[in-house]
């Protein structure tokens, strides 16, 4: 057995014998991890408790160096020192270290339903005391923590004499006592026990007369009288009255809160949000999903602050979500109440409001903390709140009570998900470091798998604790099947089954939120909006959103942005389920069709405002129900394009998946438009490629051609040029078949721009302008004037590159025309950085930086930011070969921080030329047009 003994000098024991540590400065380190023990600390934290401000050179070497000793020491000890993102960690059993020993006793203690028992475990937790903690080591952090556990003894002390004094102990304890007088001469708790000892002990005149020092002492050097408890003890004894000497038992302090959670971890903001109201009249409402922890984190709190509240500590289960039964009568809680104050059963009214007067009465002047655990809602609550003015109520609910917030004032605090690492930490706890610490991609799964709620969690790791033998892996695999999942997750009661208790909080619901919840988990995610789950459901907006509120007040939803939501997997995976075991086959498949039809009407007609000379595409007609956005212009349009990216890319996934090319392709090429100004290349393939296979089983050969384009685009943008010519050939040989000419020059107007990227010799771009020119033969053919002007564009650009700038002035400025005539912003963009480019070549410096400039505006104006950090390259480009360094810098900077943004590949050519690499002035690409 080993044992880290901290409560004096520092040892470790293994098997009883002691094991060396090393120096003053290592047992430091040692300390400081104890003391946190399975608790990531930073390196600099490490340094600034063993050190403070006084590290020595190369501390950081020295420091791991400590480490490294001690990991040699703890070999073989069942604890470890981990190296982990956040720090250092000693994983350990925090039962072993004699200070986390202490407290746990302590809690122990204050959840005994016996006095006996409670004094037992507080003597239990001081006899581990051996001395001053930490006797040999000094540092101003141990100093620190040795203060903060000198008050948390004395704080056991006097909780166990007045255990004792209640029994009639004092003459056991009359030495003690008047040892602990002397080192605290100010206290007046203990001076009330000293006092009470000596007058029981037949030593009144002591007794007076150290009340008295205590009197003058608190006025020199305080200028206070003593408190009134104090006082009225005074009287009492002044007094000689038998009652203090006859009646060794005072009425009750019910202590009813249940036994502390074992291995509670994290919570550190809503533990210091509860620690902000312990000396407030308060009603604190945690909510939370089922099975997150709102249980756990309240009676753990519950015992942190116990002897803050002397006057006692309320519990009741009100079994608002319970398998076993209905929800508890607020009469019955009441009377329970009463009984704990032992107020005879004969002095208890039948009438309910009665008993909650007389309950409010009894505890007016008492400091009480009353738990209401599991609550149904506002209503059951109510009647169970203290007016006193020195009551902390905390209530737990799957609900939020809002009713409870705006008429009683209550503070709303939700509990969430735990994080990875307090997640990591229980695990830690429950299993043991050296068994966590050999699985790590397997403990990385069950966190993920379990969304880290702490129900799951604890399931987990009941099942891996009576599976000694199992690897982790096992079990993370039997988690990783989502058809399993809740199976595994349950440890064989209704009250750790995950299914059920998640049952608990829908049979809650109204018929239509149920329905809604179940509809929710056939959404793809990652989250949905309040619009697009109208159409999921085939209702109206205005009657979809007070079912969303229901679910969100459950927290079976969260609204993590303002008309947004998102369920954890769980709870996605439990909603999937209950929606295939409930909802046939035809209702689910129309509702995953609505929610397509939405994204894909919402999202064309979005593309439309953006790219509005973009040749259409003719959509089916909606089915009932579906309600698409509207959008008013180019901002809202690409503000929504924005906020629904992610679940436009799953969207697209799923009609695949499910057997929807049609509506696959489409939404692929809703896409391209925003994928593209925005630069999300690898998107931009992705839905591409997903959405090409997906059209393998349709006949249509120009969806092929069109997603051929795309995905050869994307290829082309992302560098990978043979892919994207063997695409995009693939794709005009489709359209020759179909004999469809605009898509011909499509095709080799994205061929000109492969040729031209790729090599950068005269060859490729001589095959460049082959490619454009055909491209502006197809469009004038077809008389398709935006096609007219981007092949001008093209072949200007490509003559510039080719060294004759006046040939690519004279087709651009055509270009130009064009595009301003048709109010193209897009295409004047691409052009005014093509003329910037070849008025650059002629010498024509100031022409070349208006052309960039003006190019920057509009690709600012319309958010189209890859092509915005291509002009502000060529800009700086510019600008420095006219001379302006510093202005070339600037420009080069702007651009870095797009291309950074983005993760772009051309990044790290424009970093060149801000590190001074690339002295000269680089040839530019081809613009996007």
């Amino acid at each position: 057995m080993t044992q880290f003994l901290l409560l004096g000098d520092l040892e470790l024991l293994v098997d009883g014998c002691a094991v060396e540590i090393g120096h003053a400065r290592q047992q430091c380190v040692l300390a400081a991890l104890l003391v946190n023990v399975n608790q990531a600390l930073p390196a600099d934290q490490l340094l600034e408790r063993v050190w403070a401000e006084r590290p020595p050179r190369r501390a950081r070497n020295t420091l791991s160096g400590y480490l490294s000793r001690l990991r040699q020491v703890l070999t073989g000890t069942g604890a470890a020192i981990v190296r982990r993102p956040a720090g250092y960690l000693l994983a350990a059993d925090p039962l072993s270290v004699d200070l986390h020993r202490f407290d746990d006793l302590v809690a122990q203690a204050h959840a005994a339903c016996d006095s006996g028992t409670a004094e037992a475990r507080l003597d239990h937790a001081l006899g581990l005391w051996r001395g001053e903690p930490f006797a040999a080591l000094d540092t101003p952090w141990l100093n620190e923590v040795r203060r903060s556990l000198a008050a948390k003894r004395l704080s056991a002390e006097l909780e166990r004499n007045d255990m004792v004094l209640r029994r009639g102990g004092h003459a056991e304890l009359l030495e003690e006592l008047c040892e602990l007088a002397a080192a605290h001469p100010l206290d007046e708790r203990l001076a009330a026990q000293l006092l009470l000892a000596l007058y029981r002990s037949g030593r009144q005149a002591d007794a007076l007369a150290r009340y008295e020092r205590l009197r003058r002492r608190l006025a020199d050097e305080l200028g206070v009288d003593p408190g009134a408890e104090l006082q009225q003890l005074h009287q009492r004894i002044l007094a000689t009255d038998q009652v203090l000497i006859t009646s060794t038992a005072r009425a009750p302090v019910p202590r009813q809160l249940p036994a502390a959670p074992r291995s509670f971890t994290g919570r550190t903001r809503e533990l210091a949000v509860l620690d902000s109201f312990v000396d407030t009249p308060a009603t604190v409402v945690l909510s939370g999903a089922p099975g997150v922890g709102k249980t756990a984190l309240a009676v753990h709190w519950g015992h942190l602050v116990r002897e803050r509240f002397p006057g006692g500590q309320l519990y009741v289960n009100l079994r608002g979500f319970d398998p076993a039964g209905s929800p508890v009568d607020p009469a019955s809680v009441i009377r329970g109440f009463l009984e704990a104050y032992a107020v005879p059963a004969a002095d208890i009214p039948v009438d309910q409001e009665a008993q909650a007067a007389l309950f409010r009465g009894l505890v007016a002047d008492k400091q009480v903390l009353l738990v209401l655990d599991n609550a149904r809602d506002a209503q059951q609550v109510r009647p169970l709140l203290p007016a006193a003015p020195r009551c902390l109520t905390v209530v737990t609910s799957r609900g939020s009570l809002t009713s409870l917030v705006a008429v009683e004032g209550a503070h709303p605090l939700a509990v969430d998900l735990l994080t990875d690492e307090d997640a990591r930490r229980l695990l830690i706890a429950r299993l043991g470091a050296e068994r966590v610490a050999a699985e790590p991609a397997a403990l990385d799964e069950i966190i993920t798998t379990t969304t880290r709620l702490s129900l799951a969690l604890v399931i987990v790791a009941a099942w891996a604790a009576t599976h000694p033998g199992f690897p982790l892996a096992c079990l993370a695999a039997e988690l990783s099947d989502s058809r399993r999942r809740l199976d595994v997750l349950n440890a064989g009661d209704p009250a750790t089954d995950l299914r059920a208790v998640f049952a608990l909080s829908c049979q809650a619901l109204s018929p239509g939120a149920r329905r809604l919840f179940r509809l929710a988990g056939l959404h793809p995610g990652p989250d949905l909006s309040a619009a697009s789950t109208a159409s999921l459901a085939g209702l109206p907006p205005g009657a979809t959103r007070p079912l969303l509120d229901e679910l969100a007040q459950a927290h079976l939803i969260d609204e993590h942005e303002p008309g947004r939501y998102i369920q954890h997997n769980l709870l996605r995976t439990y909603a999937t389920e209950l929606a295939h075991r409930t909802d046939s086959d035809e209702l689910r498949h129309a509702a995953a069709d609505r929610f397509l039809e939405h994204y894909l009407h919402t999202a064309y007609q979005a593309d439309r405002i953006l790219s509005p000379h973009r040749d259409p595409i003719t959509l089916a007609r909606l089915q009932a129900g579906v309600a698409p956005e509207a959008h008013v212009g180019y901002e809202q349009a690409l503000a929504w394009f924005t906020a629904e990216r992610r679940v436009l890319l799953c969207a697209v996934q799923f009609a695949a998946s499910s057997g929807r090319p049609t509506y696959a392709w489409q939404l692929a090429w809703s896409l391209q438009t925003f994928l593209a100004l925005r630069g999300h290349w690898h998107d931009v393939v992705t839905v591409a490629g997903v959405a090409m296979a997906a059209t393998e089983r349709l006949d249509d050969p120009h969806a092929q051609a069109v997603l051929g384009r795309l995905l050869g685009r994307g290829h082309l943008e992302l560098g990978r040029f043979t892919e994207a010519r063997t695409t995009l050939l693939r794709a005009l040989e489709l359209c020759r078949r179909l004999g469809d000419p605009i898509g011909q020059a499509d095709v080799h107007h994205d061929l000109a721009v492969t040729c031209a990227r790729e090599g950068g010799s005269r060859d490729h771009t001589g095959m460049a302008l082959d490619h454009a020119r055909r491209s502006l033969r197809l469009y004038r053919d077809g008389g398709h004037r935006p096609g007219q002007a981007g092949a001008l564009n093209d072949i200007g650009w490509l003559h510039a590159l080719l060294g004759m700038p006046d040939a690519a002035i004279t087709a651009c400025s055509e270009a130009l025309a064009l595009f301003e005539d048709l109010g193209d912003r897009d295409g004047q963009a691409a052009t005014l950085d093509s003329l910037g480019y070849a008025h650059h070549c002629l010498g024509n410096h100031e022409r070349a930086v208006d052309c960039y400039r003006r190019a920057i505006g509009l690709n600012r104006e319309l958010g189209h930011r890859h092509c915005e950090s291509q002009a502000l390259s060529h800009l700086g480009d510019a600008l420095r070969t006219a001379g302006d360094v510093t202005g070339a810098r600037v420009a080069w900077g702007q651009a870095l921080a797009i291309l950074d943004a983005l993760e772009h590949r051309d990044a790290e050519a424009v970093r060149a030329k801000l590190d001074g690499a690339s002295a000269g002035y680089s040839r530019p690409r081809l613009p996007n047009t």
